[in-house]
């Protein structure tokens, strides 16, 4: 079993006492029976601390998406609890955990899944039309924050044709953002970017971090995205190898050599 801790008193973000946004114990996933079958994911403990920017980070195949899927509701988990802003996922049945999902967990995938005939700005309120709630006085001031953190407030008129791949995953981050999940999970949001443009849309995401007070979980596999979080956990064939808090990218290149494993903070063991 793996067992990694992330909470740090000094560096939890104000009005976040240390409660972890998302927490799982003993998450086992398992595929197929007998001989054929694959374990994604072996007893990982975790907890995802609240106001953070954490990353997840492994080889193709090394069970990170899984984790991310299952942490998020996705995924049903072959054994194991997952906790979210205090409820259970394992206590809802599929309504109710649709309905969880929609209200508490925002999601970035690598495709921006826009809907082209609406704007960036009707993009970004359309889970509250989805929902039927009202977009009142507190919802749109949340909207004026998150628009301004992402620096969209000259592109919420223009249509997903007519922004760049950053600016529409900007977007997608804002839709993700303005109903205040209790945590954003992302996976490989800057699969689908170049340099430059992943390198903004990273940057936003720690913004969102810093001035919003948001918790994000990226799932990513590269060493200058990973860079850009808080702690990043490392992991390989479905256990957490390392944690590492301000991650150097040495500490995240050892980290990933097979064979390696690395406390929390970053201490070889």
């Amino acid at each position: 079993m793996t067992s990694t801790h992330l909470s740090d008193p000094s560096r939890t973000h104000p009005g976040t006492p240390g409660t972890p946004a998302a927490s799982a114990r003993g998450l086992t996933k398992s595929y197929g029976r007998g001989d054929a079958e694959v374990h994604a994911l072996r007893g990982i403990d975790v907890d995802i601390p609240a106001g953070r920017f954490t990353a997840i980070m492994g080889a193709s195949g090394s069970g990170k998406s899984t984790l991310m899927h299952c942490l998020a509701g996705l995924d049903q988990p072959t054994a194991g609890s997952i906790t979210i802003a205090g409820t259970q996922l394992e206590s809802l049945d599929d309504d109710r955990l649709t309905r969880f999902r929609r209200d508490h967990v925002g999601f970035v995938f690598q495709a921006f899944n826009l809907l082209p005939m609406l704007t960036a700005g009707q993009n970004i309120l359309l889970p509250f039309e989805l929902a039927g709630r009202k977009v009142d006085r507190e919802v749109r001031a949340r909207y004026d924050e998150v628009v301004a953190t992402l620096g969209l407030a000259d592109r919420l008129g223009h249509r997903p044709s007519e922004l760049s791949g950053g600016q529409q995953q900007r977007v997608a981050i804002a839709r993700a953002l303005v109903a205040q999940p209790a945590i954003v999970f992302a996976d490989e949001p800057t699969g689908n970017l170049d340099s430059d443009s992943s390198a903004e849309v990273l940057g936003f995401l720690r913004r969102s971090v810093r001035e919003l007070g948001q918790t994000v979980v990226m799932v990513t596999h590269e060493l200058d995205a990973a860079a850009y979080a808080d702690d990043v956990l490392v992991i390989a064939d479905g256990e957490i190898r390392a944690h590492l808090v301000d991650p150097e990218p040495a500490a995240l290149v050892a980290a990933l050599r097979p064979g390696t494993s690395i406390a929390a903070g970053g201490a070889t063991r």
